[in-house]
């Protein structure tokens, strides 16, 4: 068996913990995960993980933030008027909200506070600024001519 490498199609099952040991995602026993090494498909810390591992292989590894949805950035989090909001929106802290951006851009925020005037925002990766550790199954690794 040759393990895994860029451009190689790998298929694992895996689950993803927080520090405390929180499960935040894990794939379904029916529908693993595939993506092509070196596609950028998953956090970088994933497909460093992946790499060199064989057909049935397990491994277990922590990832750093940075290599996974990076540092909080305190510029991702916006203090905004609440009469930019429709008047029929009563947002409360936890709520996800879609924004548009002065560039017509989309994305998801977090509401993490809230007052009478004002709420803050932050559009930081809900993830971001954690280590992650993956327990990783290798199922497949299909060998690719080398495309890039």
């Amino acid at each position: 068996m040759l393990p895994a490498a860029k451009g190689d199609i790998v298929t694992v099952q895996y689950t993803g913990k927080l520090s405390n040991g929180e499960i935040f995602d894990a794939s379904p026993d029916d529908r693993p995960l595939q993506f092509v090494i070196g596609k950028k498909e998953v956090i970088p810390g994933f497909e460093s993980a992946v790499t060199g591992m064989v057909t049935g292989e397990k491994r277990t590894v922590t990832i750093p933030a940075a290599d996974a949805y990076g540092q909080k950035l305190p510029e991702r989090v916006e203090e905004i008027d609440r009469a930019r909001l429709p008047e029929k929106l009563n947002p409360r802290v936890g709520d996800r909200l879609e924004i548009t951006g002065h560039d017509n851009s989309r994305r998801i925020v977090e509401v993490i506070a809230v007052s009478d005037q004002t709420l803050i925002l932050d559009g930081n990766h809900p993830l971001a600024g954690q280590d992650l550790t993956f327990d990783i199954a290798m199922m497949e690794v299909v060998k690719q001519p080398k495309l890039f």
